[in-house]
């Protein structure tokens, strides 16, 4: 049994947040999405557009497949998380300025590129980090 100081050893704290959020996001979020939502109340975000309803539904489990090999591959620290880790942060940073513009509720450039600095950040902090990924 993996003790849980063994667990958040060898990466960068930040990183063990990413790790962390995708096990929220595959064990508990995503099943509540996909099982317990109903369709009428359910939404995803792709490229910053807004899906709803069936739309979004038959959507989710890309979304969860995404999240569990998010934390498999942070957990196992897998070799091939580089690029692709950073490359979907970075998809994420588009979507939230492309949503920014598309959506009424958006607020605008200013608010988008805002919104998108974190992600934009984080991104570049794990394309710099390619040695963590050695497995």
């Amino acid at each position: 049994m993996t003790s849980a100081k063994t667990l958040f050893q060898g990466r960068p704290f930040w990183m063990n947040g990413l790790m962390l959020f995708c096990f929220y996001m595959t064990f508990i979020y995503m099943p509540f999405d996909l099982f317990y939502k109903t369709v009428a109340g359910d939404q995803e975000v792709w490229f910053g557009f807004l899906l709803t309803g069936w739309a979004a539904k038959l959507t989710e489990p890309l979304h969860w497949l995404i999240y569990a090999l998010g934390s498999f591959g942070f957990l196992k620290m897998k070799s091939w998380m580089w690029p692709w880790a950073a490359v979907y942060v970075l998809q994420v940073a588009i979507s939230m300025f492309v949503w920014a513009l598309v959506d009424p509720r958006g607020g605008g450039v200013l608010f988008g590129a805002v919104a998108a600095l974190p992600f934009v950040l984080l991104a570049v902090f794990l394309l710099k980090n390619k040695q963590q990924f050695s497995h």
